[in-house]
């Protein structure tokens, strides 16, 4: 499907859903045409190879998880990379979202996969695509008929996840920090223009996503169900990517010190990193009240473009 048809499934969206223009005119948003802040690394396919086993390549990949930043990106790659027709790459690669990466040219970013065997599939993760301004129209340049997954949770407490990542960052390197209450109001008002509150925006960000790709090719993993039962939610990513059936109930189990999932595959078990479930900090009810009440209305918004609902409060 040529990347500029999928602007007609939005038209028809808009009878339901508030135009871009007037998105941005009410609520002063923007997209992110480049989103600086990397996040952590992760080691996926850690003893990949220095040349090419034998029957192997260096592919394109056949799906990206393109977000959204602390919404369960790196939990969804871990698990799903259990399948043994996956190979995920190793690195956060930013090459569709930063402009000096995009500059390198397709090769590089081709050489940055992983070595998989033609049965498999490669998937690459970026949370920074989401909210990027340019990454839908890039990837679609690259393949038109890619198919893309997005993990989103309650968007309020991605919001404060995204603020405990930053405050322990900050920590580690010695920088001073700010109590949330003071990021989150300005002069009394919710601040909307804080970066955490924008990417928490998912009907701001999808419509940009359905200009160039249509619904279908969209796969939206419930990152709230999928910490508290993943399998599911896997399952339906399997279907998704037509990859058969092989990720079983067995390969996971509940840490009750971590509080959360851990994989068990090919007679390993690991857990993800520690800086991953941190407790976040108590904020004040009524600012926590206050972003809320503002994140409603986008909520409502997204919930029509996806023709789907979600438990968030």
């Amino acid at each position: 499907m040529a990347c500029f048809l999928a602007s007609a499934f939005l038209l028809v969206l808009q009878t339901y859903a508030a135009p871009p223009d007037f998105v941005q005119d009410r609520y002063d948003i923007t997209l992110d045409s480049v989103d600086l802040d990397p996040g952590l690394p992760f080691n996926i396919s850690a003893d990949e190879p220095s040349h090419s086993p034998p029957g192997t390549s260096k592919r394109a990949p056949h799906s990206i998880i393109i977000g959204v930043r602390k919404g369960g990106t790196r939990a969804l790659l871990e698990m799903l990379d259990i399948h043994p027709e996956v190979a995920a790459a190793a690195t956060e690669v930013h090459f569709f979202d930063w402009d000096e990466n995009y500059a390198k040219g397709f090769e590089w970013y081709r050489e940055l996969m992983p070595y998989s065997y033609p049965q498999q599939i490669t998937v690459e993760k970026t949370p920074g695509y989401f909210t990027s301004a340019l990454a839908p129209e890039r990837i679609c340049a690259m393949n038109s008929s890619i198919k893309l997954l997005l993990i989103l949770r309650d968007p309020a407490e991605r919001v404060i996840s995204d603020y405990t990542q930053v405050y322990f960052n900050r920590l580690e390197n010695h920088k001073p920090v700010q109590a949330i209450e003071n990021l989150l109001v300005r002069n009394g008002a919710l601040n909307i223009r804080y970066k955490a509150i924008q990417r928490s925006l998912y009907d701001v960000h999808m419509r940009n996503w359905l200009r160039y790709f249509p619904l279908e090719q969209i796969h939206i993993v419930d990152g709230d169900a999928l910490i508290r039962d993943p399998l599911p939610e896997l399952q339906r990513v399997e279907h998704f990517l037509n990859l058969p059936p092989r990720i079983v109930s067995s390969n996971f189990y509940f840490n009750q010190t971590k509080g959360f999932y851990c994989i068990r595959s090919d007679g390993r078990e690991r857990c993800l990193h520690e800086s991953k479930g941190r407790p976040h900090p108590a904020v004040n009810s009524t600012v926590l009240q206050q972003l809320r009440s503002y994140l409603q209305e986008h909520n409502r918004t997204f919930f029509r473009l996806v023709r789907r609902t979600f438990d968030w409060q």
